[in-house]
C-alpha cells in the first residue's frame, strides 16, 4: 500500500472534526448489544459469528449520515458497534461451559455450585473486554504502522466510509433483509410451516454372515431447516467450507450414529419408549409413535457417543489449526515482549491528536485491576485457596497479553473473520487444567477457576482482534485512537452487562421449548448446540475433574489424525459439523450451494472486477441482515418462552412443504439481488466486504 511510505489520513491530525458525540456513541452502544445479541444466537445454534465491522459501518453510517454527522463519528460508532460481537463471541466459546459442568454433576448425582450466574458472568466479561482493548492501546502503534500486516478488512471498512460519503444504498439492504428474516422466524414460531422433516427408516433385523452379532437399527433422514440465519451463514463461508461442514454430519448421521445404532438397537425396549410417548398423546398412532421411539434413540447415540468423538476431533482440530499458524503465532509472541517497551516510551507531549492512545497509566491501571478482579473471583466466588487464586491471576494476565497479541497480529495478516480464538482459548484452557493439576486442585472449585482463566482469556483474545482492526480503520480515516478505546470500553461494558440475560433467555427458553416440543433443552441440546463452550466443559471437567470419556474422546483424536493426514482443509470445521444437528448443517450447506450458484453466474456473465465486488457485498449484506433479523426474533421468542408466553399455532400439523418455499424464496434472494445489483462494467470499483 503506498500510505506505508508517507502515510496521509483522511482526516487530517490537525482538522478538528466531531467524533465522540453522544449520539455517535448511543448508536454504538444499540449496535453492540444488538450485534452481540445476534452473534450469541447464532454462535450457540450454530458453532460460528459473523464479523461485525461491515454490518456496524453500514448501519452506523446511514444513520449518522441522516442526522448530517461526521465520518470520524461514523468511525467511533462503527468502532464501539462491533465490539459487542467479539464480547459475544467471548462469552459463548466458554460462558455455557459452568453451565453445561454444573448441569452434567447433577446428573450424575454430585453436588456441585451453578457459577453460571449475572455476577459471575458479567465480571468475567467485562474484565476480558477491558484487558484486551488496554493490551491493544498498549501495542496499537506498532501494529497499526507495520507494513507487513495489510490488515485487509480494517481497509475494507474504511473505504466504506469513504465512498459512503458520496451515496450507496447498502443499508437498505440490510435493513431488508433483517426484516425478512425476522418475518420468516416468527412464521415458524407461529407454527405457520414446519422447520424441518424427519423420518427414521428401519433395517430389518438380522445376523452378520458368520457372526452371532445380530443387529437391527436404522439410519435417519432430514431435510434442511427453514433458517435464514444458517442459509446466511453458509452463503459468507462460502461451497466449499460449508461442505466441509455438512461432511462432518454426514459422518456422524449416515456413518456413526447407524453403525453403533446397529449393535445396541436389539438391547433397546423401542415398544416401551413408543408406548411412553403414547401415553404422554393418545392420539398419537402406534407408526407414528415407534417412528418418534426410532428417533430418539438415534438422537441418544449421536449425543452420548458420537459428540465426545467429535470432540476428540474437534481438539485435535484446533491444536491442527494453531500448529499451521505457528509462524505467524511465534512471530507475534516474539514481537509483543519488545513491543511493549516501545509503547512505553511513546506518549510524548506534542503527539498528534490521531496518534494520542490513552495514558500509560492508565492502561497499566486497567490491567493491575483485572488481575485483582481475577483474583477475586477465584478466590471468593470459586472457593479456592489463596495460592490457586494468586497463580490463576498471574497465568491470566500472561496468557492474555500473549494470546491479545497474536490475536491482533492474525487479524492484521488476514482479518477478524479468519482469527482462531477457539484454537486460542482451548490452549489458554489446557495449560490452565494442567496447572491447577500440578497445584494439587481438583473438583468443581478447580474446573471453575480453570473455566474463568479460559473464559477471560477469550474475550480478552476476541475483543482485542476486533479493537485492533477498528483502530486500524480509524487510523486510515484520520480518527483519535484514545477516543476510540475508551468508547470501545463502554461498548465492552454496555455488551458485558447483558450478554448473560441474553445467554440465559436463550438457554431458558431452550429448556422451555424443550418440555413443550419433547426433547432435552438448553446449553447442548439439538436446537441450543454451544460446540465450543460443550468442547471447554468436557476438557476442564476431564482434566481437573478426572471425569474425562477416554475411550470416545481418544477415537475421535485418532479421527481427526486422519483428516489431517487426507489432507482435509479444516478438519475443525467438519468436526464441529459432527457436532451439530443435521438440519442445521444441512441449511448451512444450502446456503453453500446458493453462493456457488452466485460464483457460477459471475463467470458465465463474465463480470469484471468491480462487478464482482458489488455483487459480493450485496450477498455479504443480504446474509448478514437474514442472520441478524432471525436471530432478533428468535431472542424475542426466547424470553416468551421463559415466561411461559408461547405463540398459538396457526396449523396443527404444519406443512414442510411451506417452509421448502421460504426456503425457496430465502436462496432466490441471495441469488437474483446480488446479480442485479453488480452495475455496468465501466463504473469504478467498489470497496470489498473483506469476508
Amino acid at each position: 500500500m503506498a500510505e506505508q511510505k508517507k502515510f496521509v489520513p483522511f482526516v487530517s491530525a490537525e482538522t478538528n472534526m466531531t467524533e465522540f458525540t453522544i449520539r455517535a456513541l448511543i448508536i454504538g452502544l444499540i449496535l453492540a448489544v444488538v450485534l452481540g445479541a445476534a452473534n450469541a444466537y447464532l454462535g450457540l445454534k450454530a458453532g460460528m459469528t459473523i464479523a461485525a465491522t461491515y454490518p456496524a459501518a453500514v448501519i452506523g453510517m446511514a444513520l449518522i449520515k441522516i442526522m448530517k454527522g461526521s465520518i470520524l463519528e461514523e468511525n467511533f460508532a462503527r468502532t464501539v458497534g462491533s465490539i459487542g460481537e467479539s464480547v459475544a463471541a467471548g462469552a459463548i466459546f466458554t460462558i455455557p461451559a459452568f453451565y453445561i459442568v454444573y448441569l452434567s454433576n447433577k446428573e450424575s448425582g454430585i453436588e456441585v455450585e451453578n457459577f453460571f450466574t449475572y455476577g459471575t458472568t458479567t465480571m468475567i466479561l467485562i474484565a476480558g473486554g477491558v484487558l484486551g482493548i488496554m493490551f491493544v492501546a498498549l501495542l496499537r502503534k506498532v501494529m497499526v504502522d507495520d507494513a507487513d500486516l495489510p490488515f485487509p478488512e480494517s481497509v475494507a471498512a474504511a473505504e466504506i466510509h469513504k465512498t459512503g460519503r458520496t451515496g450507496g444504498g447498502g443499508s437498505k439492504l440490510l435493513f431488508g433483509a433483517m426484516i425478512f428474516g425476522a418475518i420468516v422466524k416468527t412464521l415458524s414460531e407461529f407454527k405457520f410451516f414446519a422447520g424441518y422433516w424427519e423420518k427414521f427408516i428401519i433395517f430389518t433385523k438380522q445376523t452378520i454372515t458368520g457372526t452371532a452379532f445380530t443387529g437391527q437399527g436404522g439410519i435417519m433422514l432430514a431435510s434442511p431447516g427453514i433458517s435464514p440465519a444458517y442459509m446466511g451463514v453458509g452463503y459468507i463461508i462460502g461451497p466449499r467450507l460449508a461442505s466441509l461442514n455438512f461432511s462432518g454430519s454426514l459422518l456422524a448421521w449416515g456413518l456413526l450414529t447407524p453403525m453403533i445404532l446397529y449393535f445396541i438397537a436389539p438391547g433397546i425396549d423401542i415398544q416401551a419408549i413408543a408406548a411412553g410417548f403414547i401415553s404422554e398423546n393418545p392420539l398419537l398412532s402406534n407408526a407414528a409413535a415407534e417412528d418418534k421411539a426410532w428417533i430418539q434413540s438415534a438422537y441418544d447415540v449421536w449425543k452420548y457417543i458420537v459428540r465426545p468423538i467429535a470432540i476428540g476431533g474437534m481438539l485435535v482440530g484446533a491444536i491442527y489449526t494453531l500448529w499451521m499458524m505457528r509462524k505467524s503465532l511465534f512471530d507475534g509472541i516474539s514481537r509483543s515482549v519488545g513491543d511493549v517497551k516501545k509503547a512505553a516510551k511513546g506518549h510524548e507531549v506534542n503527539i498528534p491528536r490521531n496518534e494520542k492512545d490513552m495514558s500509560f497509566t492508565w492502561i497499566i491501571a486497567g490491567i493491575v485491576l483485572v488481575a485483582i478482579a481475577t483474583f477475586l473471583i477465584t478466590k471468593y466466588i470459586f472457593h479456592t485457596d489463596l495460592l490457586v487464586a494468586f497463580v490463576a491471576a498471574t497465568v491470566m494476565i500472561i496468557l492474555a497479553f500473549f494470546f491479545a497479541a497474536v490475536s491482533g497480529y492474525l487479524v492484521g495478516l488476514m482479518g477478524s473473520s479468519n482469527n482462531p480464538i477457539s484454537g486460542l482459548t482451548l490452549t489458554a484452557l489446557v495449560i490452565t487444567a494442567l496447572i491447577m493439576v500440578l497445584l494439587g486442585v481438583s473438583g468443581h472449585t478447580g474446573v471453575a477457576a480453570t473455566l474463568g482463566v479460559a473464559a477471560i482469556v477469550c474475550v480478552s483474545a476476541a475483543v482485542a482482534g476486533e479493537m485492533l482492526q477498528d483502530l486500524k480503520a480509524g487510523h486510515i480515516l484520520g480518527g483519535t485512537p484514545w477516543r476510540m478505546q475508551v468508547g470501545d470500553i463502554i461498548g465492552v461494558v454496555a455488551a458485558g452487562a447483558v450478554m448473560f440475560f441474553i445467554l440465559d433467555f436463550l438457554n431458558q427458553g431452550d429448556i422451555a421449548n424443550g418440555i413443550r416440543e419433547g426433547y432435552e433443552g438448553g446449553f447442548g441440546s439439538k436446537k441450543l448446540s454451544a460446540p465450543q463452550a460443550s468442547l471447554m466443559a468436557i476438557l476442564s471437567d476431564g482434566i481437573v475433574g478426572g471425569r474425562m470419556a477416554w475411550p470416545l474422546i481418544i477415537t475421535g483424536m485418532l479421527m481427526g489424525l486422519a483428516f489431517i493426514l487426507m489432507q482435509v482443509k479444516s478438519p475443525m470445521l467438519v468436526c464441529v459439523g459432527m457436532y451439530l444437528p443435521l438440519e442445521t448443517t444441512f441449511a448451512i450447506f444450502v446456503g453453500g450451494l446458493v453462493k456457488g450458484i452466485v460464483q457460477s453466474y459471475k463467470k458465465k456473465r463474465k463480470l469484471n472486477n468491480a462487478q464482482g465486488t458489488r455483487v459480493e457485498n450485496t450477498g455479504i449484506l443480504l446474509a448478514s441482515g437474514l442472520i441478524a433479523g432471525e436471530a432478533l426474533a428468535g431472542l424475542v421468542f426466547a424470553i416468551f418462552a421463559v415466561g411461559e408466553i408461547f405463540p398459538s399455532a396457526i396449523f396443527i400439523k404444519p406443512s414442510y412443504l411451506l417452509g421448502l418455499l421460504f426456503l425457496i424464496m430465502i436462496a432466490l434472494v441471495l441469488i437474483r439481488l446480488p446479480l442485479n445489483n453488480a452495475g455496468s462494467a465501466d463504473e469504478p470499483a467498489p470497496p470489498s466486504a473483506g469476508h
